[in-house]
């Protein structure tokens, strides 16, 4: 008897105790519902399967959507040795002597699959380690990632790997996933005669935000409420009580978490008060950090709102300094205050451009030496080698403006700040034509 792999009694016990979620996982890719994009005839992962391509890849996408599943049919259909970790769980070390492992093995022509679920909980200098296995082809390494691999992952193991991003579920696609559960009698519930209502089926698929495996979950709740009642059928109010309440979909460092700060500053951007006011109260409800959207106001504020309405930028600072105090949830209602008066507030980026300008302007020209007229002469030798001669003082000329270049030859006239004639930036516009004119009078003058 060997003690480390369980007979086929006690798997098949361990079997059907498991839940439902576990219990229902496809087996096969005739069973697996979604992701048609990537699954249906002629599509990049269905190809990738037929051909048997040793390709490692990312998969990333929202819980429950069948990453670990798939994962797991390539290994059967490739007939690979399946090794499956968590990030979470797993010491890179421990992964790295399977990684070995895996490289003598496929000396004698035997194949592994090495999954690693999160994988973005390893540092970049930690996926490092994957690297040379990947690349020699003696494991073919498959993560999945509720995070964008853009930013999450690193560039060298990226460029090795294919990426393949997959969809929430639709609610009919969960709908379908819950009538299978409702009827296989060997895994599912079929043999305990529960039945659902269609209205039930369809809130459980409403509140599972595209997750199949918290549909199942629900669905498995609500049939153990429903094996109490005589009808032994799941009504919409059985569904509605194994649910309790609708958990909003956001993952702090997924996906999720940059789309609603997207749409939140987007928002604010285009005026829409009701809709920044939404998406600000989204975060905080599902539990952000207030101190990052804070940070993220006082963004807005900068490059958004900018000398079209400079007083926004002590609002903000002030909201931040409120919710610091406060803490929540009364420290809300003061960034909620500063979204509101943001969405309203006069709009220019012109600061924000200029910089950018500036920025380009610094990357693509030489590193270009300040001009002597500006230059500091602390000491004779310099002023002996004309730093600071020709220099005017501003204070002593009329109009307090001197015809004098400022800027490095290579760049002289160029204007990168370009006001707008929103809010008081209309008067900043107003006092640099103002200059413009006095240089300009200055310079006939000579």
């Amino acid at each position: 008897m060997n003690l480390f792999n369980p007979t086929p009694d006690i798997v098949a016990a361990q079997a059907s105790h498991a839940p439902l979620a576990d219990r229902m996982r496809p087996r096969t890719l005739d069973e697996f519902v979604g992701q048609e994009h990537l699954l249906g005839p002629g599509k990049p992962l269905s190809l990738a399967i037929a051909h048997d391509d040793p390709t490692s890849m990312i998969f990333w996408g929202p819980p429950g959507t069948g990453k670990t599943t798939l994962a797991k049919i390539i290994a059967a259909m490739t007939q690979s040795t399946f090794i499956e970790f968590s990030a979470v769980m797993s010491g890179i070390k421990e992964i790295k002597q399977v990684m070995v492992a895996a490289e003598k093995a496929a000396g004698f022509r035997s194949r592994t699959i090495l999954f690693i679920d999160e994988i973005h909980r390893f540092n970049k200098a930690q996926q490092d380690a994957f690297l040379p296995y990947v690349e020699r082809g003696a494991i073919r390494l498959i993560g999945a990632t509720t995070e964008n691999p853009s930013f999450e992952l690193n560039a060298a193991l990226l460029s090795r790997c294919r990426v393949y991003t997959l969809l929430a579920l639709s609610e009919a696609q969960i709908v379908a996933l819950l009538e299978r559960a409702l009827g296989d009698k060997i895994r599912g519930l079929g043999a305990s005669g529960v039945a659902a209502d269609e209205d039930a089926l369809a809130t459980i698929a409403s509140y599972a935000s595209g997750d199949a495996r918290n549909a199942l979950n629900a669905l498995d709740v609500a049939a153990s409420l429903a094996g109490e009642e005589p009808a032994q059928r799941i009504t919409k109010e059985i569904a509605a009580e194994a649910l309790q309440r609708r958990v909003l979909l956001y993952d702090k460092k997924g996906e999720q978490h940059y789309d609603i700060i997207s749409a939140l500053h987007k928002s604010v951007r285009n005026s829409d008060v009701d809709a920044s006011l939404y998406w600000l109260a989204r975060m905080l409800q599902a539990g952000e950090d207030p101190m990052y959207v804070a940070r993220r106001i006082v963004r807005m504020a900068v490059e958004d709102i900018g000398l079209a309405a400079p007083e926004a930028l002590n609002l903000c600072l002030s909201a931040k300094d409120a919710m610091h105090f406060l803490g929540q949830p009364e420290g809300d209602l003061a960034l909620a205050q500063a979204i509101v008066y943001l969405a309203l507030a006069p709009k220019s980026n012109a600061v924000y451009t200029a910089y950018g300008a500036v920025l380009g302007d610094i990357e693509a020209t030489a590193a270009e030496p300040v001009p002597l007229h500006l230059r500091n002469a602390p000491t004779k030798l310099m002023k002996s080698l004309d730093y600071g001669k020709d220099y005017q003082y501003a204070h002593n000329v009329e109009g307090r403006v001197a015809d004098m270049e400022c800027l490095p030859p290579s760049l002289a006239t160029r204007r990168y700040y370009h006001p707008t004639q929103e809010g008081r930036e209309k008067l900043l516009a107003q006092r640099m034509d103002e200059v413009a004119r006095i240089r300009q009078g200055k310079r006939k003058a000579k």
